[in-house]
């Protein structure tokens, strides 16, 4: 299980390389879901998403071999943008691996940055290519799966604990489970008394059926949140949620682009929905907690575009 001490060794490692991002209180939303809110605002993070601290904690804990052989990453989108960014910030060469149903904002950017590109067909293939381009010797930065990026994941809940008011329940999105593993191991160690709640999307539910097995296991991709969509989860992440997490929701996909729409009015932020999943699900922690429930919210990210926006608004009949 990480550690507290490891979380306290990544933040001090990445210190000066990413953003300590605003925790703060959001009447829109507080007056919206009738109970008091605190949004840690991880989308103001360089990269636009919570993944730079987990992608800077592994490329500074490279050797000086592995950082001339260069690394490799696979993601939906996120991760990538954060290895190519941090990377070369770094002066390390960076290949990310994407499924073709990446964001195009994704790829172009993780490009830009300098970043080698390679698209495949999905994830499992993603996944496949990553394996032959380790045999070749570049050293993997696993969005998940690295207990030095799930302690980089957790200085997000090491903030938290530090910024916020009273809290009772956090909610925090899942995809492959670094975040909500890093976030539950910081917030039980420093803030014990508060549940941790996870949210995935419909058709990326590999947390979730991971814990109705007992075991992290292969799950069908069809979530439009390909952020989120992890193939499973590792038994790292699995572990911890198991261990720390109350539950994990399960949201569709309509709720959680709905959800980024009313963060836009009410909370005055702009999300994908990643992390607009975590709205309708703080509804129902509302519901269940009943009076007394102080909620905090992860806002692990927004690149999503204007154009994303509007066609999902338009697919689910949501304008």
């Amino acid at each position: 299980m990480i550690g507290i001490t490891d979380i306290e060794a990544a933040a001090e490692r990445i210190a000066g390389h990413v953003v300590r991002t605003p925790t703060v209180p959001s009447p829109g939303l507080s007056a919206l879901l009738g109970a008091p809110v605190t949004a840690k605002l991880e989308l103001l993070q360089r990269t636009g998403s919570f993944k730079a601290r987990g992608a800077t904690a592994k490329l500074l804990s490279l050797t000086e071999a592995e950082r001339a052989a260069g690394v490799v990453a696979v993601s939906g989108g996120n991760h990538g943008i954060a290895v190519a960014v941090m990377a070369a910030a770094l002066d390390v060469k960076a290949t990310v691996v994407m499924p073709r149903t990446a964001p195009a904002r994704s790829v172009e950017t993780a490009e830009e940055a300098g970043a080698l590109v390679r698209l495949t067909d999905g994830m499992d293939s993603a996944f496949a290519l990553v394996s032959r381009l380790r045999e070749e010797g570049l050293t993997l930065v696993h969005p998940f799966d690295d207990p030095v990026v799930v302690a980089g994941q957790g200085t997000v809940g090491l903030e938290f604990a530090e910024d916020a008011g009273e809290l009772t329940d956090v909610l925090v999105s899942i995809g492959g489970g670094g975040l909500v593993a890093g976030v539950a191991a910081a917030l039980r160690a420093r803030r014990p008394d508060v549940r941790i709640w996870g949210v995935e999307t419909e058709g990326a539910e590999a947390m979730s059926q991971a814990m109705a097995a007992g075991g992290p296991l292969s799950v069908p991709l069809s979530s439009i949140v390909t952020t989120l969509s992890a193939p499973a989860v590792s038994q790292l992440t699995y572990e911890h949620v198991s261990a720390l997490v109350t539950e994990v929701f399960v949201v569709p996909d309509r709720e959680a682009v709905e959800g980024s729409l009313a963060l836009a009015e009410h909370g005055k932020v702009w999300t994908e929905p990643a992390a607009g999943c975590l709205l309708p699900a703080a509804r129902r922690v509302v519901e269940r907690v009943g009076e007394g429930a102080r909620i905090g919210l992860v806002v692990c990210g927004g690149n999503a575009t204007t154009a994303d926006m509007a066609g999902w608004a338009d697919r689910f009949g949501l304008r």
